[in-house]
């Protein structure tokens, strides 16, 4: 535990993560409330140890998140471990090339893709809301989703982080053709691969403040198991509509970070 803190700062960060657990468990995204906290409560820390610290927290909530999804959700467990494999790879590479990247060139890449998802989503109505086809999904499409949602989500996600739950989930359901809740249960397992691969670089590094991550892990950990059910008993229309308040958000983020920040 940094030796500075206040009880008050991590009161706060407990709060953060408990919310971020539950943003994650249900579409991804609780990076954008748990990250800016941390770097507020935590100014004189290195943005590695910010980094390496919110990845020991969020690791805890989305495997509850997982964990709950595949014992009541209908999901192909065999690919998505595949895709998870994918993704450690490449949460590792991220998170070994984290400390040398300039975000502010990668921010209006992002922020474009963001626009593009979530036009794609508002003129999309059934976009996730047909139920999956049945059969077995096709060899390519599998490839294609190891590619994209394993080696390159997961680089990401090591890389910089906030939004990889949303883009796991819109890229498992455009390429593999799965209904939003099930896509969301198949994200959690892969999510939870690219922070095993993220929090193992970061660990390696030297870069985690273990104590303080086991305490918002505890909170986390609770959002995560909350978030889980109630995307489970509300369905494809919750699941949605909290997708979408969550691009917008990270949009908004990214731009501030671009544009009005200091």
């Amino acid at each position: 535990m940094p030796p500075d803190i206040s009880l008050f700062t991590l009161t706060l960060l407990c709060l953060a993560a408990l919310a971020a657990g539950w943003i994650d468990a249900v579409v991804g995204g609780g990076g954008l409330l748990l990250l800016p906290a941390l770097l507020v409560g935590l100014p004189h820390a290195p943005v590695a140890y910010v980094l390496g610290t919110n990845k020991s927290t969020a690791i805890v909530g989305t495997t509850a998140a997982a964990v709950t999804y595949v014992r009541k959700a209908p999901i192909d467990v065999r690919t998505a471990l595949r895709i998870g494999l994918a993704a450690v790879a490449g949460s590792l590479a991220g998170a070994f090339f984290a400390a040398g990247i300039n975000s502010a060139v990668l921010r209006p890449l992002i922020m474009a893709v963001l626009l593009g998802v979530l036009v794609f989503i508002l003129v999309r109505p059934a976009f996730g809301t047909a139920p999956a086809p049945s059969g077995p999904v096709s060899r390519q499409r599998v490839l294609a989703a190891v590619l994209i949602a394993g080696l390159g989500i997961g680089f990401y996600d090591g890389l910089i982080g906030p939004g990889t739950g949303a883009f796991l989930i819109i890229a498992l359901a455009a390429v593999l053709h799965m209904d939003l809740v099930t896509a969301s249960a198949t994200a959690k397992v892969v999510n939870s691969c690219t922070n095993i691969g993220a929090l193992t670089m970061f660990a390696i590094q030297g870069t985690v403040l273990w104590q303080l991550g086991a305490v918002l892990a505890l909170f986390n950990f609770t959002g995560g198991m909350v978030g889980a059910r109630m995307a489970l008993k509300r369905g494809v229309g919750f699941v949605r509509g909290v997708l979408v308040v969550v691009v917008v958000a990270l949009l908004c983020k990214l731009a501030y970070d671009q544009w009005l920040a200091a």
